[in-house]
């Protein structure tokens, strides 16, 4: 039996010394195999007495079971040390900085988005949004459009197919024309005193340098006791103001028309043209940058508003405009490319944060 406990502590003391899993396989040969050091031993019961051959087939046994459960120990221990270098040698540090090819923008839309929420929320407003897809009454009837008004017709708005079961205007689907209405919406579900402003995409039938028939507004609202024309250009002029930068900008209201508006006008800034190029400021020349009025008293009365005790304004301007006015892009198109060029060009770091300076 000392012989077997020599042999034991020959095979541990190997099993210990392997240093990988191939290394632990060939000592479980050696030693368990077919022609193992154990195995042998094995085969020699048969020229044992009885009594002998059962004690030393129990020995063999044990022997057999301790140097079996010494190698899975080591395999266990080996197979964690592999898995562990491999760990170590495929991480990815995933605080490196991204290649400066890779680096991403902000969108021109999106940045002037920001500014313009900016400086509106600065002035008490608060944004609202509305559905994409509208029927007659919010897109036209209750802004109060004629029947005959061009904007219904089939070349300027993308209608879709009428509701199953129903007639009329009531079974009229469209693509916005406008963000103007949101208004509807907002003025039929708060009470006055309403602040809101509304950024949003908008449709239309129109594809050329300075129209697609998908792009963005921004409308505004404000409805109150009080409200009056000066306080619509005292809240127009603060932002052209401080949107474009220029603290000494010029700006004028034209008489104009639109259904929802009653008196109307449009905004114009001042800007130099000298040289071919295009600055806004003091200049010479006049650039139109929105359309603005008191709303209609019919609008406040579709949306059941007293036009008698209340009263407000509502202005509304092309995103992609003011956007190619205040940073130079010359093609509207060009918003909507999905040019990576473009975007490196004219897009914004993500730190980049709107103006927040006020005056």
């Amino acid at each position: 039996m000392s012989n077997l406990e020599a042999l034991k502590k020959e095979i541990v003391e190997t099993v210990k010394a392997a240093g990988d899993i191939q290394s632990l396989e060939e000592v479980r040969v050696t030693a368990l195999g077919k022609k193992g050091r154990v195995t042998d031993l094995m085969k020699t019961l048969g020229t044992l007495s009885p009594d002998e051959r059962k004690e030393m087939g129990q020995a063999l046994n044990r022997l057999k079971d301790e140097i079996s459960a010494e190698i899975d120990a080591r395999a266990s221990i080996l197979k964690a040390a592999a898995m562990n270098a491999r760990l170590a040698s495929e991480k990815i540090d995933v605080t490196l900085t991204p290649r400066p090819e890779n680096k991403g923008s902000i969108h021109p839309i999106s940045q002037t988005i920001e500014e313009m929420i900016t400086i509106f929320a600065d002035m008490g407003f608060s944004v609202a949004e509305g559905p994409e897809i509208e029927d007659d009454f919010h897109n036209f009837t209750a802004l109060n459009f004629p029947p005959e008004h061009p904007a219904r017709q089939m070349h300027d708005t993308f209608y879709l197919p009428d509701v199953a079961g129903k007639t009329g205007d009531a079974a009229k689907r469209l693509l916005r024309t406008h963000t103007s209405t949101v208004q509807v919406h907002v003025m039929q579900t708060q009470k006055p005193p309403i602040r809101v402003i509304i950024p949003g995409r908008t449709f239309r039938s129109d594809y050329d340098m300075t129209h697609t028939p998908m792009f963005h507004q921004m409308e505004g609202l404000l409805i109150d006791k009080a409200a009056h024309m000066g306080h619509l250009k005292g809240c127009l002029i603060e932002f052209c103001k401080r949107f474009f930068e220029v603290d000494d900008l010029p700006t004028r209201f034209r008489p104009s028309f639109f259904p929802f508006t009653e008196p109307s006008a449009e905004m114009d800034i001042g800007c130099s043209r000298e040289k071919g190029e295009l600055k806004i400021g003091a200049g010479s020349s006049w650039l139109e940058i929105l359309g603005c009025g008191m709303v209609h008293p019919n609008v406040l009365k579709n949306c059941g508003i007293d036009p008698d005790e209340y009263q407000g304004f509502a202005f509304g301007m092309g995103i992609e405009r003011v956007a190619m006015l205040k940073y130079g892009i010359p093609d509207l198109r060009t918003f909507f490319e999905s040019d990576l060029r473009w975007l490196k060009h004219y897009g914004f770091g993500p730190l980049e944060q709107p103006n927040k300076a006020l005056g």
